[in-house]
């Protein structure tokens, strides 16, 4: 009877007997080190980006956030990874939108789906894209390009750093939506394929703001429009592709932490928290945006919302250019 009253006790002060292990899990979490997957290799642009965002998550949450880099797959060996991992907010995903929204339409029988078996955590940052075209290219406008490629279909090319990479697809939108042909011409990474443009060996790119950048301020390419919806600061005369005459474009490379799914949404809360408050310091901003990020952050809703659209359009553009991978 007295081990009854000390249980029914216990469950008074608890509602439904469950508000104090959930507040105990949040106020504990973290207690160990958190791991950060990245699928790339270290030293890539979307390593050093994130190890800057997990060197602040470590000060905000005062446990060791250590990213780990496990490539192969277009990113598909690191999803895999983590979401099958404990869902209790130590194994995290830094999922870029190639591998989240794209990867999907790519790769047949993954064995899962990253929209469904992922819990989005926030968005982390942007990388943005403009297009270049080879300095002598009789060109000095979007319009001036898509005539061009009307008046001799096929005769332009465009380089990208793989089939299927979103350089590559940047590319692909770009005919989707102005219906011109031309020809896609994959390299081994996006470096190779931006000598070849400075050489003169293909006609176009559509690059990384931050790869991209120091060669059209040297004048060995030259820029004609940004693939964001927006004007940026680093050239901020550079009118977006919907100002220079093509509607519906956008195209970006994203960052944002994953969890799995079944994590608890306290422990998701704490996390994005995180996020959000470095990326509301100015500090933190400017560190990134000198590694060629824009700081971002979302809520996990916003999160999910994202990259279903963006699996949306890249799913049309993948069949419509008929994009297939090994």
């Amino acid at each position: 009877m007295i081990a009854r009253r000390h249980l029914l006790a216990a469950t008074a002060a608890t509602p439904f007997g469950l508000a104090r292990p959930t507040l105990l899990r949040a106020e504990t979490f973290p207690s160990r080190p958190i791991r950060v997957v990245v699928p790339f290799s270290a030293g890539g642009g979307t390593d050093v980006l994130t190890r800057i965002l997990a060197r602040g998550m470590t000060e905000k949450l005062g446990q060791q956030v250590v990213v780990e880099n496990r490539t192969g797959a277009g990113g598909n060996l690191a999803m895999e990874n983590v979401i099958r991992s404990p869902a209790d907010g130590y194994s995290l995903m830094m999922g870029t939108n190639g591998a989240i929204a794209v990867n999907r339409h790519l790769y047949r029988n993954m064995g899962f789906d990253p929209l469904t078996d992922f819990a989005p955590v926030s968005l982390a940052f942007r990388i943005e894209h403009l297009m270049a075209v080879t300095a002598g290219l009789q060109a000095r406008s979007v319009a001036e390009v898509v005539a061009l490629a009307k008046a001799e279909p096929g005769a332009l090319t465009f380089g990208s750093g793989g089939s299927g990479s979103m350089i590559h697809l940047a590319g692909e939108l770009f005919r989707y939506r102005t219906g011109i042909d031309i020809v896609h011409v994959p390299y081994r990474g996006g470096g190779p394929a931006m000598n070849d443009l400075v050489a003169g060996n293909i006609s176009m790119m559509f690059d990384s703001l931050p790869s991209a950048e120091p060669h059209v301020r040297g004048g060995r390419v030259r820029a004609l429009a940004l693939c964001g919806p927006q004007r940026h600061p680093l050239m901020p005369d550079l009118p977006t592709m919907q100002e220079a005459g093509v509607p519906g474009y956008a195209a970006a490379s994203t960052g944002a932490l994953f969890a799995p799914r079944g994590t608890p949404p306290e422990i998701v809360a704490r996390l994005g928290a995180a996020v959000r408050e470095l990326v509301e310091n100015a500090a933190f901003r400017e560190q990134l945006g000198r590694s060629g990020g824009d700081a971002a952050a979302s809520t996990p809703a916003e999160l999910a919302q994202m990259m279903a659209q963006e699996s949306e359009q890249w799913g049309q553009v993948v069949r419509a250019a008929n994009i297939t991978t090994n």
